[in-house]
């Protein structure tokens, strides 16, 4: 028999089976664990459903896991909806996955862990990373939904304690799908503003799926990587989240958090109305310490030390100047004896006194004539007395 006529070709055979798988698949539920999870750039999900004996690849499209309201994990059990169909260049069959859920919410608790320990490895959950909360904020920023209870609590609790605080709201869903995107996006936002001294990110109570966006990574790392404090206040005081290992301050209810964030205005007032009561007394007081002090000072051989090196210098230099006073009184009184003698010595050789006892000059050709031998004979001299001169 020859069934030449019926062969198909590889293209033909694989879109008869997927024709079959996609008419009789078109909507199941899977139940399976996550394996070789992939978010891919483009936004969609490629993974694999596993269990003991069998696997299955899956496909989620971007416009479809955005309703997703957790990150799904390797290792998580989840259920799945979607339809069967046939990737043709591969000949593969695999699941177009339309919703996901966890199995049960101790998948939620494992991957809760999981991140946890992964994130602590990291170093992000340190204390040495925390940053100090402001005491006295001009301005907090709070990311939280603006409809919800939690921010008319903050705003109740900010007016009532330190009314000079300016509130700035990032609204944002805080459930469900898109909503760790969006807290992200709230943080991002209020660390660009000028003046935000304090961010709070929560909001009220709830399940754990309900507060599931506040265990995702990227709100985590968002807390981490913000440049402003960060208080984390998450449903009630026995819920606990990623966000309250990371941030900065964890607080119980997001009342707790404005509370923490905020001075008491009325014990601000008891401290300026203590302050101003004691302040006379407490200046006088202090006045009189440093007084004492002072004094002590004064009185210490230090200061003594300087006064007593001055009047040191003070005696040195009297007697310096003692010294080069005597110094030159000697040398005026040795040049006035000097100029004594010289006096005298001029006095002796004035030759009118020597006229007055009895002697006389001789002038010849208007010049004196103080030997014999130089007087020329025949001329007229001049011979000069005391009392006058005469010619001959």
């Amino acid at each position: 028999m020859n069934n030449e006529e019926n062969i198909l070709s590889v293209s033909q055979i694989t879109a008869l089976i997927k024709a079959v798988l996609e008419e009789n698949f078109d909507e199941i539920f899977v139940v399976g664990e996550i394996s070789n999870f992939k978010a891919h750039v483009s936004g969609h999900w490629y993974f694999t459903l596993k269990d003991s004996n069998a696997q299955i690849n899956c496909t989620m499209w971007r416009n479809l896991n955005n309703y997703v309201f957790f990150t799904p994990q390797d290792g998580i059990k989840v259920i799945v909806k979607g339809r069967l169909t046939v990737y043709p260049p591969r000949g593969s069959y695999q699941i177009e996955v339309h919703s996901m859920r966890p199995a049960g919410e101790g998948e939620l608790q494992a991957a809760f862990e999981k991140l946890k320990r992964k994130l602590a490895e990291e170093g992000l959950f340190d204390q040495q990373f925390k940053k100090p909360i402001p005491k006295f904020p001009q301005k907090i920023g709070i990311v939280t939904a603006i409809d919800g209870a939690a921010f008319r609590d903050m705003i109740s609790v900010a007016k009532r304690r330190y009314p000079l605080v300016e509130l700035v709201i990032a609204s944002c869903r805080v459930q469900g799908e898109g909503a760790a995107k969006e807290i992200v996006e709230s943080i991002e936002l209020l660390n660009k503003q000028e003046g935000i001294d304090t961010i709070i990110v929560g909001r009220g109570g709830g399940s754990l799926e309900d507060l599931w966006a506040f265990n995702e990574e990227i709100v985590a790392r968002a807390i981490f990587a913000s440049k402003i404090p960060v208080i984390s206040a998450v449903g009630h005081e026995i819920d606990f989240t990623i966000s309250d290992f990371v941030a900065d301050l964890r607080a119980p209810t997001p009342s707790a958090a404005m509370e923490l964030a905020t001075p008491n205005q009325e014990e601000l007032f008891a401290f300026i109305n203590d302050f101003l009561y004691y302040f006379n007394e407490r200046i006088f007081e202090i006045t009189a310490d440093y007084k004492d002090k002072i004094e002590h000072l004064i009185k210490s051989y230090g200061f003594r030390l300087p006064q007593d090196l001055i009047k040191n210098k003070i005696q040195f230099m009297d007697n310096l100047f003692y010294r080069f006073q005597n110094l030159a009184d000697s040398k005026l009184s040795l040049a006035r004896n000097k100029i004594v003698l010289l006096e005298q010595k001029l006095e002796n050789y004035n030759f009118e006194k020597t006229l007055k006892r009895g002697f006389t000059l001789v002038k010849q050709n208007g010049q004196y004539v103080p030997r014999l031998k130089k007087l020329i004979e025949k001329k007229p001299i001049t011979i000069k007395f005391f009392d006058g001169e005469i010619k001959v």
